[in-house]
């Protein structure tokens, strides 16, 4: 199929575009990467009579480190985050989850911003923001407002996104000493939307105890998932295999995964934990030759 008819506009700065928002109201959608909306143009799920590509917004695309916090904005290529020297060092998992994602051809045009402000489920980014404690900062008529990772994800597609807002900055707090991070998914073929992916960051004290830990979880849930008892069961205590394993387990008990083509519910919780051990044990060993 082919979408319906639309009107196409691209505007030259942010105001400009949030001021289109406001004119259009609810048949207007944002194109930056494209590679979530256009797909549903052309099924005809997202019927938009008016198409804003805000790919011609200049200083809306940059990773850079402020004051301790991590700012990448939100029209930064799949391809910029995989290849940054600044997340390679601070930040493994983005080289994990980027090379996961589609194709070269996707990640060289699809967003960081587009992938969150979809609130796919499925999308890899939305676990890997749980387990860094990210921020989402949106810019709307009022100004910009900081939105907690954990508040921003709504429903099935639904985001804390107002209509008008444009999501233009994602903020990160720079690990300390003795952080690791990790991301894998079990998919089906290369490119392909996860059967269950997991996400892990971990901080490690000299003391051999774990002060901090986030762990977020793909596709085993309505909306993006923070495995809160499974970082509850590591913190505060020295990483054993047995705390581990409860973090796994408590992992596989907690999401709601539902059985289709891509596997049962009972396999679907089986690779869940199986993959916070794995991913836990990853972060540990990269916090460790950090």
């Amino acid at each position: 199929m082919i979408p319906q008819s639309f009107q196409y506009e691209s505007p030259g700065s942010l105001a400009e575009a949030i001021s289109m928002l406001q004119q259009y109201g609810e048949d207007a959608k944002i194109l930056s990467g494209g590679h979530s909306l256009i797909p549903m143009m052309k099924l005809r799920f997202a019927t938009p009579e008016y198409l804003i590509d805000i790919n011609n917004i200049p200083g809306l695309s940059y990773i850079r480190e402020e004051n301790g916090v991590l700012k990448i904005g939100g029209l930064t290529r799949e391809a910029e985050l995989e290849h940054s020297d600044l997340l390679k060092q601070h930040f493994p998992i983005f080289a994990d989850v980027t090379k996961l994602i589609a194709d070269p051809q996707v990640r060289n045009m699809g967003t960081i911003g587009g992938n969150l402000a979809h609130g796919d489920a499925a999308n890899d980014h939305p676990a890997v923001m749980m387990a860094l404690h990210a921020t989402v900062v949106a810019t709307g008529p009022e100004g910009e407002r900081e939105i907690p990772i954990d508040e921003f994800f709504y429903g099935f597609y639904m985001t804390a996104l107002q209509h008008g807002d444009i999501l233009t900055e994602i903020r990160i707090p720079m690990p300390p000493p003795g952080t690791g991070s990790a991301y894998h998914k079990m998919e089906r073929k290369v490119g392909d939307y996860a059967t269950a992916g997991v996400a892990v960051q971990i901080t490690i004290g000299d003391d051999g105890v774990v002060t901090a830990a986030g762990i977020g979880l793909t596709n085993v849930n309505p909306v993006p998932l923070r495995a809160a008892r499974s970082e509850q069961a590591l913190i505060g205590k020295p990483l054993t295999e047995a705390s581990i394993n409860e973090a796994a387990l408590y992992a596989s008990e907690d999401c709601n995964p539902s059985s289709d083509l891509r596997g049962s519910e009972e396999y679907k919780r089986s690779i869940v934990a199986t993959l916070v051990k794995r991913m836990i044990h990853q972060a540990v060993n990269r916090a460790n030759n950090s």
